[in-house]
Parts: structure tokens; C-alpha cells; sequence
């Protein structure tokens, strides 16, 4: 009866995975080499695979332009600290730039906020120096209240309406800086003529600026002011805050009082 003999080879790890397999098919039972080939090729499978990955999506999110990365960056939970929007209007004579500015809120010893400065919009006047060029750095500025908002969303295709700004009123300044913003029919009815004229003693400059605002632009302004006027009361972060069980738990804590007994009427 012929004898067989087994011979169990370990190989190490930086072998070639076919030195793994010997050519005698007698050695082929031998399972420790079989078992410590597949444990290898599956680490440096999973190795190799995971940087192939970080660095293709480093390389991919490189290549995307700036706007697209801060919304990857945004994705991630990286929120932007400031998104800025307005509506700009270019004529002959000036351009008008009209951007809004969010309220401000003051904390509470309660931890609650509330608004200490109604926000607003920052209406800015550029001179003309060419065709379709302006100088910003002679802009005049002019901030609508909310109250001045209202005014303007309410004019009609006839109507006017003017706003005096003092910087320093109540300040010993006061006098110094006048604007007066100026808002009239077109003769025609197509729109409103915006006029600024700016006096100001400290510089000893005076200057007017007037740009005519289409019916049709009027419009987009009107627009845009209708959706901003909550956010710039501040409505929008007392809108965040409301939840459900709130209005539960003060019907059964607040007695029935004020606006709640005006409420239930």
C-alpha cells in the first residue's frame, strides 16, 4: 500500500497570491494557506478601496464651481453666514439698487429674543458716467421703514408721495444731513419718477439723483416687498417657534384673560 506524505507550507504575506496554490494537488487539501490568501486579498481589497474613494470625491468636489460647493458645504451642515439678494434697475441717468436688511433681535433673561430693530430696505443711487456705467462710489443711500414700505406699495398710478431722513436727528448733528426722497407720477402714467436729493453741510455737497421706475418694475418692487415685510418684523422666527403642544399647555396654565377671553368670544 503506497505511503502518502502531507507537507504543510506556510507562506508569508508578501508572497505572490499564486505562490499561495502549490502545483502538487496533494497539497491543495491544506487549508491554512487557502484561508490566510483569502483573509489578504479582502484587507487590501478594502484598503485599496477606501482611497480610491476619498480621493475621487476630493478631486470631484475641487473641480465644482464655488456656488456648487457651498451647497455641498450647506449639505453637510455647514450653513452660510450670509445670503445676499436685491432688485437693481439701470436707466440713462442713475441706477437704483434695492436691497433688503433683516431686523436685529436682543436676548431676554428669560432666553427668549425679541426684536429690537425693525429691519429694512436700503434703497442706493448711482450716478451715470457712460452707457451702462455708473459710480457707486458717489451712491447716495436712502433706508425705507416699514411704515415707508406700506406708503409706497399703496400708491396709485396717479399718486406721490415724499420721505425726509435727518441721520442725526436728536443729535447735536442734527441738521446737518438731509435726505429727501421724492416719489411722482410720470406725465405720461407709465410710472414714478424716484428723485434724492442729498444736503450735506458736513462735505458741503448737495446732490439729486432721479431715475424713472416703470409701472412694470414698480410691480417686481411691490412684490418683493410684500414677501420681505414679515421677515423684516421679525414674524418669520416667532413663526419658527410655534409648536403644537404650546398652545395646549397655555390654555391649561393661563387663566382666561386678555387676548385669551377676547379669543373665546
Amino acid at each position: 500500500m503506497p505511503i502518502f506524505a502531507f507537507q504543510t507550507v506556510l507562506h508569508s504575506s508578501n508572497q505572490p497570491p499564486s505562490l499561495l496554490y502549490p502545483s502538487n494537488p496533494l497539497r491543495s487539501y491544506t487549508s491554512i494557506p487557502q484561508t490566510l490568501n483569502l483573509t489578504l486579498k479582502k484587507k487590501t481589497k478594502l484598503h485599496v478601496s477606501s482611497r480610491r474613494s476619498d480621493y475621487f470625491e476630493q478631486q470631484r468636489v475641487a473641480s465644482r464651481a464655488p456656488e456648487e460647493r457651498s451647497f455641498t458645504a450647506q449639505s453637510l451642515g455647514t450653513q452660510p453666514t450670509r445670503v445676499y439678494a436685491g432688485y437693481s434697475i439701470y436707466k440713462g441717468k442713475a441706477a437704483l439698487s434695492v436691497e433688503p436688511k433683516s431686523p436685529e433681535f436682543a436676548p431676554l433673561d428669560s432666553g427668549a429674543f425679541k426684536v429690537s430693530k425693525e429691519g429694512l430696505v436700503l434703497l442706493q443711487f448711482a450716478p451715470a458716467v457712460g452707457t451702462r456705467q455708473y459710480d457707486w462710489n458717489r451712491k447716495q443711500v436712502f433706508s425705507l421703514s416699514v411704515g415707508e414700505i406700506g406708503t409706497l406699495m399703496g400708491l396709485g398710478a396717479k399718486d406721490a408721495c415724499e420721505f425726509f431722513h435727518d441721520p442725526f436727528k436728536g443729535k447735536s448733528e442734527e441738521g446737518k444731513i438731509r435726505k429727501l426722497l421724492k416719489v411722482e407720477p410720470l406725465p405720461d402714467g407709465t410710472g414714478h419718477f424716484f428723485n434724492l436729493n442729498v444736503q450735506n453741510r458736513l462735505l458741503n455737497a448737495d446732490e439729486s439723483i432721479y431715475i424713472p421706475i416703470a409701472r412694470a418694475e414698480l410691480i417686481v418692487m411691490n412684490s418683493a416687498f410684500s414677501f420681505i415685510l414679515p421677515y423684516l418684523l421679525g414674524w418669520h422666527a416667532f413663526a419658527d417657534t410655534i409648536k403644537p403642544d404650546d398652545s395646549i399647555r397655555s390654555n391649561l396654565t393661563s387663566s382666561r384673560s386678555g387676548p385669551e377671553l377676547e379669543w373665546g368670544r
